[in-house]
């Protein structure tokens, strides 16, 4: 389930960022306590294992699973790849999204927004039985 969608332009690298996403994250309620402020761990792929990017994932408290780059060779993902890639793929399903047909980026994170709250719907539809 996303979270938070962030758009950036084609040019902007993975990690720039991320430490923002990370500060803006939505507080998520649990079974029970108050609502998480912030992830128990942070994965991702070896575009985010930059040394500075992990030191400051590791500053906010939370655990680094992001693959160093230049360790090995592929994602650093293993099987949760499945999870993101599914993902992804749900967001590819939407063609507003999939090909950018929008001028101003304020109008195609609006459309990713919206596939987010679709994306969301269908998830919680599969999980409570159709209600």
């Amino acid at each position: 389930m996303p979270l938070l969608v962030h758009t950036t332009p084609a040019n902007v690298r993975d990690e720039r960022p991320l430490v923002k996403m990370i500060e803006a994250l939505p507080p998520v309620r649990g079974p029970r306590g108050r609502p998480r402020r912030k992830p128990k761990a942070l994965m991702g792929d070896r575009g985010y294992g930059f040394p500075w990017i992990i030191a400051a994932v590791v500053t906010m408290g939370i655990s680094s699973l992001l693959a160093p780059r230049g360790s090995e060779h592929g994602s650093g993902l293993g099987a949760q790849r499945y999870v993101v890639e599914q993902t992804l793929a749900a967001y590819g399903s939407f063609r507003r999204i999939k090909f950018c047909y929008e001028r101003w980026g304020a109008h195609f994170q609006g459309f990713h927004d919206l596939a987010s709250c679709v994306i969301c719907t269908n998830r919680l539809r599969q999980v409570t039985g159709g209600l």
